[in-house]
């Protein structure tokens, strides 16, 4: 100390200065950082409470380190009570076995999309889906970190459906009605005369006398459900059960166990509920958009369709079901496939029959049979006496793409009849805006394609002639109202009294 005493009384007054002032600067510069890293501090945590999923890190002690306000709400817990503490001791309902973030911490590896129901210490009953990953530092494991998504909500919902959908089948039952998921569709529903169509009608006729799996692929709008529906009808399977399912219209955490069905005590709050396997017993499954089911839960159905049994989620037990799954996918299986949306393994258990459903556009000699069919549908409901399409429309319906197929040309009937007061011819001005306005872009594509070089007809006459066939169809379509035509045309009013009489309309 005596030497240190010494040392300093030895240097001169600047040297002390000099020292002093990089001391202080020193602190300056640390005192910056520090309020950096408190204002991303700050930031992180802004956004961590901004967030509308939960958000909770553990340590390797399990005791909680991250617990955001999202977590907090959907838990109907206090940050404060939960931050600090063992997660098992403030959630005292919960299983170590069950906690999606303590088997992640155990096993050292993610868990992905991963339901969970627990009793919160509040009573309060929650389902989540998680996703969760081990956190390390320095290539040690440091913790745990958990993204939870609440769909309690969803889950309610879906079992009020069940509910529902169950005390619908029991009273059909008391009143002597076979079919509880009955069926509208039979092979006489689906009209059209073109060989394409009465092809696979004749292979779909001869395929429902058996009950080997059908996939049924082609576009949308193209009658998949009709062709199933009229498979089953076809089948002996008519007097059972026909029970259709979208697997895109399903939130996939929610899938498996409308699929499957559910045990009481699997998880808490579970309850004994038959799936559609079992509620279609003894009929037809049918699953519509195939593609769009996860890829795990297509390898649980494969095993069904192997083993010909299910078992609910939860349980351990099997329980044999029979039944006949047709499948359908809107666009080819192999690009499926190879996409990752479709298990080879699996198509080929779904696809013993494969049928392709043609687009419109391959059987278009079928359109005024469908016109007449959708007129005689909309005439009674609308109290109409339409009797037919011009010769306009019918050409213009030729030239279409049709990229929505019948179910696009069932829309464009109904829309136009919705706009008739008394006429008796569906007229281009009747059609619905958007309908037209794609009409009027194909026939302009197919113009442009088929102008022929020999032809003294220039570029600037066929702008002119598409031009006056969208004036024509807007004026016919506002009942000659100028400001609305030129509106629906995205043009000023002077500018399309301008067109109209440059092209000499009235």
């Amino acid at each position: 100390m005596q030497n240190i005493e010494n040392i300093i009384s030895c240097m001169g007054e600047k040297t002390m200065t000099k020292l002093n002032e990089i001391v202080m600067n020193q602190e300056h510069k640390l005192r910056e950082q520090l309020t950096k890293v408190e204002q991303k501090l700050l930031l992180y945590e802004t956004i961590l409470n901004s967030l509308d999923v939960g958000i909770q890190v553990i340590d390797k002690h399990e005791t909680t380190i991250v617990y955001n306000t999202m977590m907090a709400k959907l838990e109907g817990e206090d940050v404060n009570n939960i931050l600090g503490k063992k997660l098992l001791s403030t959630m005292p309902y919960l299983q170590a076995e069950n906690s999606t973030l303590i088997t992640a911490l155990k096993l050292g590896r993610p868990l992905n999309d991963r339901r969970q129901t627990y009793i919160t210490a509040q009573n309060k009953r929650v389902i989540t889906v998680n996703s969760t990953t081990p956190i390390y530092f320095n290539n040690e494991l440091f913790g745990a970190l958990e993204i939870a998504k609440d769909i309690t909500f969803i889950q309610m919902l879906a079992e009020k459906l069940i509910d529902l959908q169950q005390n619908l089948s029991v009273q059909k039952n008391a009143l002597n009605i076979t079919h509880p998921f009955s069926t509208r569709y039979t092979f006489s529903d689906i009209i059209g005369n073109s060989d394409t169509l009465r092809t696979v009608k004749l292979q779909a006729n001869r395929a429902a006398r058996s009950s080997s799996n059908i996939l049924l692929y082609g576009e949308t709008g193209t009658g998949k459900e009709l062709f199933a529906q009229s498979i089953h009808n076809a089948s002996l399977r008519r007097h059972s059960p026909f029970v259709a399912i979208n697997c895109a219209a399903l939130p996939e955490h929610l899938l498996e166990g409308l699929l499957f069905g559910t045990a009481k005590g699997g998880f808490t709050g579970a309850l004994d509920r038959p799936g559609f396997f079992e509620q279609a017993q003894g009929g037809t499954l049918f699953l519509d958009e195939i593609n769009s089911m996860n890829i795990n839960l297509q390898a649980k159905l494969l095993r069904v369709l192997q083993e010909h049994s299910i078992r609910r989620v939860g349980a351990t037990n099997e329980i044999a079901v029979d039944i006949r799954v047709i499948s359908a996918i809107n666009v080819n299986p192999f690009d499926a496939i190879a996409q990752k949306q479709l298990r080879e393994d699996l198509y080929y258990r779904l696809g013993t029959v494969a049928l392709h459903i043609p687009p419109l556009r391959e059987h278009k000699e079928d359109i005024p049979i469908y016109i007449n069919h959708f007129i005689e549908k909309y005439n009674p409901i609308m109290g109409l006496d339409v009797k037919k399409v011009s010769a306009t429309v019918l050409d213009a319906f030729y030239q279409h793409s049709w990229s929505g197929n019948i179910r696009e040309l069932q829309h464009a009937i109904e829309g136009a009849m919705n706009l008739i007061l008394t006429e008796s011819e569906i007229e281009m001005h009747h059609l619905p805006a958007l309908f037209l306005s794609s009409l009027l872009t194909t026939s302009k594509s197919s113009q442009a394609a088929n102008i022929n070089c020999t032809e003294p007809t220039t570029l600037i006459e066929h702008r002119d002639t598409i031009e006056k066939e969208l004036i024509c169809a807007a004026f016919k379509k506002s009942n000659g109202n100028i400001t609305w035509a030129a509106k629906s045309l995205g043009l000023t009013r002077q500018l399309l009294q301008y067109k109209l009489k440059k092209y000499n309309l009235k």
